[in-house]
């Protein structure tokens, strides 16, 4: 297949902000899609922007150009693309557009970085029970026991470490497709998601990201002049979260049947009691989208001590996993062994 499935999110936003800094200096749409494309580092990427800047040049305007590539190009970003070309405001909208997408990628990389050393701990607490297996194999075969394979879950020897390696190793890549599955598709995340928010920490966390993206996205989609109905439709989608995503269609008939944005947000219970009367003193001096953008980077750094609080978690429960493995070990050990004296001196 020629083309990624989507625009890596760093070239997104790269491209973002160079349009943005073109358009702002006057250079025609056209012209700076073709400069862009020329300078992506990308492949799959310049070549779509090649294939949209034709099609800009042919007549269509930039979001039919954008719409054409199908998923390539997130959501999000063709629908502010479009509402920004409507209302004139398409430099500022990209702009905004590249720092968020640069946020993510911060917000990404932090979360990497503070999950790779639990995860080293995991890895190699398998491994060490992988080599303990091991030897309890060449034990047994030294000593003339065949069996000591009771001492670690049943396993022994080489057969037994593959075993192992293949089981957990195999649990956690099932675990990741699974993963993977229920992100793309749309029920499922409706299911998960939901469930996901009242595991403490981690449902602190992801609402906290979910109510930034929203926040944000409101008010760039505001800023465009969107209707309120389609930015409350687009902001929810923008969050990425099943649960809020699913209240969708509540919140926007809400608002359409004349309830409060204040009330619409309520009812969904999604959104913390603070958050909620900060919208409503917002609602009721007319700055709503304004009061969202302050917000934002509140809940985002919310979001990143609630990471930092769930990767420390993650590492003590490592760590309580190979001591306990440890501790488990040695008295299985010590019980064999002085089963072992025993019996020699029952023979005696």
């Amino acid at each position: 297949m020629l083309f990624a499935s989507r625009v890596p999110p760093k070239t997104l936003a790269i491209v973002s902000r160079s349009l943005a800094t073109m358009l702002e200096s006057g250079i025609q749409i056209r012209k700076a899609i073709d400069i862009a494309s020329r300078k992506a580092m990308h492949a799959p990427t310049k070549v779509v922007l090649r294939q949209v800047s034709d099609a800009i040049q042919g007549g269509a305007d930039i979001s039919q150009a954008l719409k054409e590539h199908g998923k390539f190009f997130p959501t999000l970003f063709v629908e502010m693309v479009t509402m920004a070309e409507e209302s004139g405001s398409l430099p500022e909208v990209l702009k905004h557009l590249a720092e968020h997408y640069e946020a993510n990628m911060r917000m990404k990389k932090e979360f990497i970085g503070s999950i790779i050393w639990p995860a080293f701990q995991l890895v190699a607490a398998i491994f060490v029970i992988a080599l303990l297996i091991l030897i309890l194999g060449f034990i047994a075969e030294s000593t003339g026991n065949n069996d000591m394979s009771f001492l670690v879950f049943g396993l022994s020897g080489t057969t037994g470490a593959m075993i192992w390696l293949t089981g957990t190793f195999g649990t956690f890549a099932a675990m990741y497709v699974a993963w993977r599955m229920i992100q793309k598709a749309a029920q499922a995340k409706a299911i998960v998601d939901p469930l996901l928010l009242v595991v403490p920490v981690l449902g602190r966390c992801m609402r906290s990201f979910a109510i930034a993206r929203f926040s944000w996205s409101y008010y760039l989609t505001q800023q465009t002049g969107m209707p309120v109905t389609r930015s409350l439709q687009g902001s929810l989608k923008a969050t990425g979260n099943g649960a809020f995503i699913a209240q969708t269609p509540f919140i926007t008939s809400a608002v359409m049947e004349g309830s409060s944005l204040t009330e619409s947000l309520a009812e969904s219970r999604l959104f913390p009691e603070e958050y909620i009367e900060m919208v409503s003193v917002a609602e009721e001096s007319g700055t709503v989208p304004e009061a969202l953008h302050r917000m934002s980077p509140q809940f985002e750094e919310d979001a990143r001590r609630a990471m930092k609080t769930l990767t420390r978690m993650i590492s003590v429960v490592v760590w309580l996993f190979v001591a306990s493995f440890i501790i488990f070990f040695v008295f299985r050990f010590m019980l064999w062994y002085v089963g072992q004296i025993n019996q020699a001196l029952e023979g005696t």
